[in-house]
Order: structure tokens, then sequence, then C-alpha cells
């Protein structure tokens, strides 16, 4: 039988509870989950591509301890089926919070799907508790001297408080 394996991309700018649920289940139904940390510059992040990926490798360790599943944690650029045909991924899994992430994955499917016909799109809820919790309102509670400490794990969350005390961006 084939490894499962299976692609979790996403910027993680800060990883979040809400990222590591969706990590905890989709590694329950797979062998193998690759986290793509995508570099994105665009998106001006919080904290430099290296330090996102070492914080996802940290935070994930316990998960595949409890799951059995290999996680690795790759940088990644460009277009996003192309990294998950070069990981070998037989899907990629999304997580959705809201309806209004919805649309937006639902038109990035059906491209992936014309690139990679082979390469299936599965979708995770957020579980009720972490559906509200997004990397972007983190970032912005934690400039504004907000509490975010049950949006993110404890390593993170202690990054995270210094870079905004710093006042520097990735």
């Amino acid at each position: 039988m084939r490894e499962r394996i299976g692609l979790y991309p996403g910027t993680f700018d800060p990883v979040t509870n809400g990222h590591l649920d969706v990590i905890g289940r989709a590694a329950r139904l797979l062998d193998k989950l690759v986290i793509g940390v995508a570099i994105n510059i665009g998106k001006g992040p919080l904290f430099p591509l290296e330090e996102r990926v070492e914080l996802v490798r940290a935070e994930t360790v316990a998960i595949a301890k409890r799951t059995g599943a290999v996680i690795e944690v790759r940088p990644f650029e460009g277009l996003l089926i192309g990294f998950a045909q070069q990981v070998g991924a037989a899907m990629i899994l999304r997580g959705l919070r809201a309806v209004s992430d919805f649309d937006y994955e639902f038109q990035m499917t059906g491209m992936n799907r014309r690139l990679d016909a082979e390469i299936e799109t599965v979708f995770l809820m957020a579980s009720e508790t972490n559906q509200f919790i997004s990397s972007r309102f983190v970032k912005e509670i934690a400039r504004l001297g907000g509490d975010v400490s049950t949006f993110v794990p404890k390593l993170t969350l202690e990054r995270t408080l210094a870079r905004v005390r710093q006042g520097t961006a990735g």
C-alpha cells in the first residue's frame, strides 16, 4: 500500500492553536504530513521564514508523538501544486474557519485540480473553540496590548510578545 502523504500549506505567522488543531487531526489520517511554510514576503510577516519553520517544528513535536505520523516542516516558495508534487503529496489539506474562507478555498481547489487532477484537496473544519482564530488577528491584538495567550501555544506566545515589544518584523 502506498504511503499516505498530505501537505498542509500556510504562512504560519504565527502558528496558532487553530493551525495545531488542524495539524493534529490531519496527522491522524496520514502516514506523513508535510507542513509547507510559505515564504510570502508580500504579507509583511512578523517572523522571518526560518523562525516560522522553527516554531512550527517545535510546536508539532507532541502531535507527531501522539499520532505516530511523520511530520516534516519545510519552507516553500512558488506554486503550491508544484511543491505538493515535489513532496509526493496525494492531498492538500486546508483548514476552514468560516463560510467566508470557503469561496477563496473553492476557487483555489478548482485551479489546483486543473493543474494536477491526481492531487486531492481535503478540507478540515476548525473545531468550534478555534474557528475565530487567525494569525492576522493574533498579531493585531498582540500589537495593541491584548491577551493572545489562549490563541497560540506557549513558545509561540513568548516569541510573538518579544517581537511585538521589539517592534520588529521578519
